[in-house]
């Protein structure tokens, strides 16, 4: 069908022409189309390059590990046979994710949070030994990086479930009183199973810490179904880093499980968490930056009024 505008009303062609279209009204190329359909813009080549850098910088830091790697590659053979291609896809889906509708001011947050979490969780675990890495460190700091990135690309996951599951139309209604019960049902399932996993370490504080806080973060998101999405897709994604991990020895829970399913569902915690901490912190710095501005705004107020006042 030709692009065409008919009897005042746009045409499926007509809109879809307009929608590939530049500012100036020229035509997207290639290049630009599929940027447009996943959501690129100029943040999204920045945390690209921030992502690579970290990734270079580990690499580089951490040699040793890296080269201890590639000599087992036979690179005169079928050098092909011996890619982590379970890692490279896990690379290439979390590229194309963090890239899709960045925000910087909303990831810069994400990143600070998943940052500070994510070393939270890895003291927790490997100081209590409920997992252990091959390097022995507790915990390794060339993992906490990886935090940051998994939150943002659960971030992205949680966006598109947003478009592809229904909200309720009305508060209290079936769609709504479906996606509390399940809320409920699968995060106090996983609380019970993360008590009976953790049980062994009842005796370090770090264990109660982590499973008070939990209970918080369970019974605080308001929006239950926001809440459910970002737990299962935490733990979609959780499923095949834990499952990259585990079966590779990089890091081995207790029960010398591959991978233990309370690890999978721990990472849609972790992102439940990192989602609430993050309300917080924007809430907070909300707060405070209004707070500045009211109180710059009364200075200046009362600068103007006591000169006055003088000139008088």
């Amino acid at each position: 069908m030709k692009a065409n505008q008919a009897d005042g009303k746009y045409t499926p062609d007509y809109a879809y022409n307009r929608r590939m279209q530049n500012a100036d009204g020229t035509q997207m190329g290639n290049w630009q189309r599929i940027a447009h359909y996943l959501g690129w813009n100029r943040t999204s080549l920045f945390l690209l390059s921030a992502f690579l850098l970290t990734i270079f910088l580990i690499l580089y830091i951490w040699w040793p590990l890296a080269q201890e790697y590639l000599s087992y590659v036979d690179w005169d053979g079928h050098w092909w046979l011996y890619i982590d291609w379970l890692l490279v896809g896990i690379f290439l889906v979390m590229s194309l994710l963090i890239m899709a509708g960045a925000n910087l001011r909303s990831d810069t947050k994400m990143i600070l949070v998943g940052l500070l979490g994510g070393l939270v969780i890895e003291s927790w675990g490997t100081q209590t030994e409920i997992w252990t890495y091959y390097t022995a460190e507790r915990p390794p700091l060339w993992i906490i990086p990886a935090w940051p990135i998994a939150a943002l690309s659960i971030d992205r996951l949680v966006r598109l479930s947003d478009r592809l599951f229904p909200r309720a139309e009305s508060s209290g209604g079936t769609i709504d009183r479906i996606y509390g019960t399940a809320y409920w049902a699968i995060l106090v399932s996983f609380y019970f199973l993360m008590a009976w996993f953790t049980a062994p370490t009842l005796d370090k504080p770090f264990t109660w810490i982590a499973l008070i806080l939990s209970g918080i973060f369970i019974v605080a998101p308001a929006d239950r179904r926001l809440g459910l999405l970002t737990f299962l897709a935490g733990s979609g994604l959780g499923y095949f880093l834990e499952l990259w991990g585990t079966t590779r020895e990089c890091w081995t829970y207790y029960t010398l499980e591959q991978p233990p399913l309370f690890a999978v569902l721990a990472h849609g915690m972790a992102a439940v968490a990192f989602w609430r901490a993050g309300e917080l912190v924007e809430n907070r710095l909300s707060y405070l930056l209004e707070s500045v501005w009211v109180g710059t705004r009364l200075s200046k107020q009362v600068l103007r009024t006591r000169d006055r006042q003088e000139g008088n």
